[in-house]
C-alpha cells in the first residue's frame, strides 16, 4: 500500500496556490465498522462544485483546511462486508473527501465497477451520471416525441442527459460553447446543436420548436442558473417542466459583488400560482442532499448507471485524467469550459 496522502483545501484563490499534498491517516481493517469499505483510490473525480468550493462560493463545502472531492474509483483494501470483499473493484460516493489516495465511504454507497470501464471515466458515473439518471429517471419522466433542451451539454450531466433523453425517444437540443464541443455529442443523439456564442439560445430554441410545429419545450435541464433559468421558462410549453441542477453563473465574478447579485437576480420572482395557471414545473436537485437523507436512492441510481454502462446504453463522452500531483492544471482545464467530459485526478 503506497503512503496515504490527500490533497488539501488551504485558501481560496487561484488553483496553483489553493491546494497542498498532506499525508493522511487511515484505519486499520479491524478497526472498520460494519458499514464502511476502506478504498484505495485509482482515480478522483472532479466536478464544477469543486471549482466553487477553491472560489468561496460552495456553502456546503467544510471549514478549510479540507479535502473535497466527491466521488472515486478503486479496490476495497479493507472491508467488513461480505458484499465488498477485498479486492473488488468500486465506484463510490465519498460526500467530500475524494481527493486523496486512500477514502472511508459507507459501503451503501460503494458499487463493484467492472474492469472494463476505464477509471477516469468511471468517475463520471457517481455524480455525473447519477445526477443525469435521477433528473431524467426519477424526478421526471421523458416521453417519446418531446422535445428536451439541454444546457451545457458538453459537460458531465449534460453529455449523460443527452443519452438518457435519446434512449426515451425525444428530440434532443444542446447548447455549448464551441462547434467542436457540439459535434463530440452527435453521437451520442444530439439532435438540435445550438451554440449559445453565437445565437442566445432562447432564440434558436423558438426558431427549431416552429418548424416542428411545437408550442415549447417539454423539459429543460439546466445548470447555469441565472439569466438561463429565466429565459428557459419563456420557452417552456404547457405542460412543461424545468430541472435545475446547478448555477454556473455564480462562479464567474465571485469578486463583484454587484454582478453576483445581478446573476442571482436573473433567476427572476416565480410564484406557485404563475406556474400552476401555465402548468408548468421547477425541480431543484441537490445530490448531496440524497447522498445525507437518502443514500438508497442514490445507490440505486449507481448501480443502475454502472449497469447501462457496462451495457454499452451509455457512455463516458470523454476523460481527460491528471496526475494527483497536478491538481492546479486540472482545476484549470475544467474552469476554464474548454474541457469536454469529464476530468479526473490519478493516483496509480
Amino acid at each position: 500500500m503506497n503512503s496515504p496522502q490527500a490533497l488539501y483545501l488551504v485558501r481560496h484563490g487561484s488553483a496553483d496556490r489553493a491546494f497542498e499534498m498532506r499525508p493522511i491517516e487511515i484505519p486499520q481493517s479491524e478497526s472498520l465498522k460494519e458499514d464502511q469499505v476502506l478504498i484505495e483510490v485509482e482515480a478522483s473525480g472532479l466536478n464544477f462544485a469543486d471549482i466553487m468550493a477553491r472560489q468561496g462560493l460552495y456553502q456546503e463545502a467544510p471549514p478549510m483546511p479540507c479535502v473535497v472531492g466527491y466521488e472515486v474509483v478503486g479496490k476495497v483494501v479493507g472491508s467488513k462486508n461480505a458484499r465488498l470483499p477485498l479486492g473488488q473493484r468500486v465506484l463510490a460516493f465519498t460526500r467530500f473527501g475524494g481527493y486523496a489516495s486512500h477514502v472511508v465511504v459507507p459501503a451503501e454507497v460503494a458499487v463493484p465497477i467492472p474492469d472494463s470501464i476505464p477509471a477516469a471515466e468511471a468517475t463520471a458515473l457517481a455524480t455525473q451520471a447519477c445526477t443525469a439518471y435521477y433528473a431524467a429517471e426519477e424526478m421526471t419522466r421523458i416521453q417519446p416525441g418531446d422535445q428536451v433542451l439541454v444546457q451545457a451539454a458538453a459537460g458531465g450531466v449534460g453529455s449523460f442527459l443527452v443519452q438518457l433523453a435519446k434512449l426515451r425517444g425525444a428530440t434532443v437540443y444542446g447548447t455549448a460553447s464551441s462547434t467542436e464541443k457540439l459535434e463530440a455529442l452527435r453521437p451520442f443523439g444530439l439532435d438540435v446543436p445550438i451554440n449559445y456564442a453565437k445565437e442566445p439560445f432562447e432564440v434558436a430554441c423558438r426558431r427549431e420548436l416552429q418548424k416542428r410545429g411545437k408550442k415549447g419545450m417539454d423539459l429543460i435541464f439546466d445548470s447555469i442558473g441565472g439569466s438561463a433559468v429565466k429565459k428557459g421558462l419563456s420557452i417552456l410549453g404547457p405542460g412543461g417542466r424545468m430541472v435545475c441542477f446547478g448555477a454556473a453563473q455564480m462562479s464567474s465574478d465571485r469578486k463583484n459583488p454587484v454582478q453576483m447579485l445581478k446573476v442571482v437576480l436573473g433567476f427572476g420572482f416565480l410564484h406557485p400560482i404563475q406556474m400552476m395557471m401555465n402548468s408548468k414545473g421547477l425541480i431543484g436537485i441537490n445530490m448531496l442532499r440524497l447522498a445525507d437523507d437518502r443514500p438508497d436512492v442514490l445507490a440505486r441510481c449507481m448501480k443502475n448507471v454502472v449497469e447501462m454502462t457496462a451495457q454499452g446504453k451509455l457512455r463516458v463522452l470523454k476523460a481527460e485524467a491528471f496526475p494527483a500531483i497536478d491538481i492546479a492544471q486540472a482545476h484549470e482545464r475544467l474552469g476554464s469550459r474548454g474541457s469536454i467530459g469529464k476530468v479526473a485526478l490519478l493516483w496509480k
